[in-house]
């Protein structure tokens, strides 16, 4: 049977039965692969930006009746007549394969089917799997499996956000979707020398399984990713930052201490921290008014009765102490809000296929605004813009941003853009571009958000790790997953101190946590004091937003003088070390180079570093070895073949390859300094000798 492939400029075609297949050069060394069932092609970019399929060599292809080949650079891509594509390096070593495993079909004239065949000795061709399959759901679109063989021996990093201990994701199974504290970025990084984005913002999940990587969609009618070949890791991320975005350039003055609590309740409390903080020297580089803040959620402005002149008090931030206020905004309306019957008429709000429209409940009765809805989005801009940009704030911090719905029902909730299975992973993207788009070119945005996607980045998103526990275990899951959220192109990424829920500050193991997580932080892009402290406090009313309770102080000063003294120390460190901060900003900004970085990214020959985990370089002259267990005094640390590494305490030097035990006392994490680069640290070891 013949199959007809057709070359096009830098693509090759396949059209057959119910499937179009389309296999382009999309940027350097790298390949983009779409799939559409009926053939119904629908032009979608999804994470990719606009002309980022420019390639600066020349793409070959190769056609004939039955196959097709695709070179581009460092990455090859063969079409077999068993309809199955490989991609290979420059070198024909083979990085990625789709799995098939059909029975071969015999015509009268003796050809075979092109389309539907695999010759096989070894492989059982009765399991009747395919490559790429739609199984209709008996509507418009279809549940759709793409399948590739698995190297046992590969190992993944990337995949955004995932509250669990793996540094490497290989035998692991993830939901493709937004949750508090599950990020889905879906690119990941391979040791066998490829970077893979799942283009599809459909709600799915993939296994990373020891016989088959699977890639499952609920509601879809195509298939759409993404893959690039290179020599390293780190160009690796490079070619998928030149086809995704870069974050915009961290301004300077955000590189100190973000103060957090939940919540200031009025303006009193907010200056009193602030000059709590000037007084002891400290400069802050922002204060969050959290949520509450406002009479009524969809409202988007300050409820007067607690915050009757915030201009005044935005004046007083910026000029008196120059601490910028980030605002927290929620993407929701209460039934009873004075304007929510301009969101229902025009149909701004997100819509349910079933039962009573009430996504959420707190302090009343709740529906998510449709962010994937541009005039939904302009018409909660114009509000942004007249109650808060215009009075001097500038910076935003997009909370419950999934959306955060009270029951992740994914299959009842749909968008201006489709249903949530269709599209859902889109939802934060575009809350975020809101912002960014509402800033304008001009501004540096830097916006807090607690959802992302593949090309959030680009948005100016700052992620943290959403609501987390207070406990060690939860610390213990936040360092791998901070790496996998830079290796999966995000490079900006920060943690509540100390935990979200609960947290007692007179609680003695509490107080370690924190000091243990300070000392974390103080090494990653954004140092961000935040969380919900015990016991709370009476709310001020029962009306507006003085009806929502606080937490118990969380300042450095409030968990008793050694603490307070430990974090003074380790903010001089910061200090001591914003301008390397500063140039590893300018880094991302320039190239999406993550700022905390696993071993290997640097060190990709060292084949030890691949192994290790809750260890990471900061930018290229820092390793860090968190302390994440109650009491421990000490902790085994491998240090990077090639260079030699000075302990930033002892001034001991230590040769790499190999793995040594470091002395780590209640003030001191294990801070290693790049014996070449040591002289770049001159102000940092400054601040380690006065305070010895």
């Amino acid at each position: 049977m013949k199959v007809v492939i057709k070359a096009g400029q830098n693509s090759f075609i396949r059209k057959f039965d119910d499937e179009l297949l389309i296999v382009e050069a999309w940027g350097d060394h790298s390949v983009r692969v779409r799939s559409f069932a009926d053939m119904k092609e629908e032009k979608r970019l999804n994470a990719l930006l606009e002309g980022s399929q420019k390639t600066n060599g020349k793409v070959e292809i190769n056609v004939n009746d039955h196959s097709a080949e695709l070179i581009n650079g460092k990455i090859r891509v063969v079409l077999d007549h068993r309809d199955r594509l490989s991609f290979y390096d420059e070198n024909g070593k083979l990085l990625l394969k789709e799995y098939i495993r059909l029975r071969a079909v015999k015509h009268d004239d003796g050809s075979e089917d092109a389309g539907t065949i695999e010759i096989t000795k070894d492989f059982n061709s009765t399991l009747k799997l395919k490559s790429r399959e739609y199984r209709s759901n008996l509507s418009s679109d279809f549940t759709v499996t793409t399948r590739f063989e698995s190297d046992p021996d590969e190992k993944i990093y990337g995949m955004g956000q995932y509250q669990h201990t793996f540094l490497d994701l290989k035998n692991t199974v993830l939901e493709l979707a937004q949750r508090n504290s599950q990020i889905s970025i879906p690119f990941y990084v391979s040791s066998n020398g490829y970077g893979f984005l799942w283009n599809h913002p459909g709600i799915g999940e993939v296994s990373f399984a020891k016989n088959l990587t699977r890639w499952e969609m609920k509601s879809t009618n195509y298939i759409d990713y993404w893959i690039t070949a290179e020599d390293s890791p780190k160009n690796i991320l490079r070619n998928y930052a030149n086809v995704t975005g870069k974050v915009p350039q961290m301004p300077d003055h955000l590189l100190g201490l973000w103060q957090s609590k939940l919540r200031y309740r009025t303006p009193e409390e907010v200056l009193e921290v602030v000059k709590k903080y000037h007084t002891k020297g400290i400069q802050l580089s922002t204060i969050a008014i959290d949520y509450f803040h406002w009479p009524k959620q969809g409202e988007y402005r300050f409820d007067e009765d607690f915050w009757p002149q915030p201009e005044a008090l935005v004046k007083t931030l910026k000029e008196d102490y120059h601490v910028e206020p980030m605002i927290s905004i929620w993407p929701t309306v209460q039934t009873d809000a004075q304007n929510y019957e301009e969101y229902l008429n025009n149909g701004y709000l997100v819509k349910v296929n079933r039962g009573v429209r009430l996504t959420m409940q707190i302090q009343g009765n709740t529906v998510f605004v449709d962010m994937t809805n541009k005039e939904a989005r302009d018409y909660v801009w114009s509000l942004i813009k007249k109650n808060y940009k215009d009075k001097g704030i500038s910076y935003f911090w997009l909370d419950v941003a999934e959306p955060g719905y009270a029951v992740y029902d994914f299959d009842n909730y749909r968008y201006k853009k489709g249903t949530d299975l269709q599209c859902g992973n889109l939802y934060p993207i575009d809350y975020l571009a809101m912002i960014a788009e509402g800033l304008g070119e001009n501004h540096p945005t830097v916006t807090l958000v607690r959802g992302g996607w593949a090309g959030a980045q680009r948005q100016g998103a700052l992620l943290w790790s959403g609501d987390i526990d207070c406990s060690f275990e939860a610390f213990k899951n936040q360092v791998n997953t901070g790496l996998n959220v830079g290796m999966a192109g995000i490079p900006w990424w920060t943690t509540d101190i100390g935990g979200f829920h609960g947290g007692d500050p007179k609680d003695k193991e509490f107080r370690e946590l924190l000091v243990r997580w300070f000392e974390y932080a103080t090494f990653s892009p954004v140092l961000r004091m935040h969380g919900d402290r015990l016991p709370h406090s009476k709310p001020l009313s029962d009306s507006g937003g003085g009806s929502m309770v606080t937490g118990a102080p969380n300042e450095i000063w409030s968990y008793g003088q050694e603490v307070e003294q430990i974090l003074t120390k380790y903010l001089k460190i910061r200090e001591a070390i914003r301008p390397y901060i500063s140039k590893l900003m300018t880094q991302a900004h320039e190239t999406g180079d993550p700022l905390m970085r696993p071993l290997f990214y640097e060190y990709p020959d060292d084949l030890a570093a691949w192994n290790v985990d809750n260890t990471y370089l900061f930018g290229s002259d820092l390793l860090i070895a968190p302390v994440m267990d109650y009491q421990a005094t000490e902790r085994l640390v491998y240090l990077p073949a090639g260079d030699n590494w000075v302990n930033l305490w002892t001034n001991e030097t230590i040769a790499g390859g190999q793995s040594v035990t470091i002395k780590a006392e209640l003030a001191e994490i294990p801070v290693l300094i790049k014996e070449k680069s040591k002289e770049n640290f001159s102000e940092l070891l400054k601040v380690i000798k006065e305070e010895q």
